[in-house]
């Protein structure tokens, strides 16, 4: 006969049913900005450029032109494939993408310059300040405090930035 584990505190429990909650409550996706459509067929390139002025206000162009001087290729792919083809998928938000963007590059700790670009891009699709800063937070369980206080400092430093403008 085998004995039941006894447990000694109701965290297991607890940790599951926090689990299971949204779920068990009728949690429902934020539905207050509407996936976005396919973007229409044409040249990715220019379909891509688009779409990266819709969200970083000319950050990104910014960045495209200056690596164009030194690898047009990779400048040219930069904006085909990520702004040309995954953000005209439908499925997600721009809030949504650029949420998931920001916690990425935080929690890799080294992307200081393209965590600014869409940490200014989430701030242009209607991402709060308050909202970044607690995925910053979330970010030093997941990537550790490093990661989460460089991201924090870029953060403020947009924000600072945003404030003076």
């Amino acid at each position: 006969m085998t004995a039941k584990p006894t447990r000694k505190s109701g965290l297991p429990a607890l940790a599951f049913a926090c689990l299971l909650w949204p779920a068990a409550a009728g949690a429902q996706a934020d539905t207050s900005e509407p996936a976005r459509a396919a973007c229409p067929p044409g040249d990715r390139y220019e379909r891509g450029l688009e779409r990266v002025d819709e969200i970083t206000r000319g950050q990104g162009r910014a960045v495209v032109e200056a690596l164009s001087r030194t690898s047009p290729d990779l400048a040219r792919y930069v904006i085909e494939y990520p702004y040309g083809d995954l953000f005209c998928r439908p499925g997600l938000t721009d809030r949504q993408r650029q949420l998931a963007i920001v916690a990425a590059l935080a929690a890799l700790g080294y992307t200081q310059p393209e965590l600014k670009v869409h940490i200014h891009g989430a701030l242009n699709v209607g991402i709060t300040e308050q909202e970044i800063v607690e995925t910053m937070i979330l970010m030093s369980v997941y990537a550790g405090f490093p990661a989460s206080l460089h991201g924090l400092r870029a953060a403020q430093e947009v924000f600072e930035t945003r404030a003076e403008q």
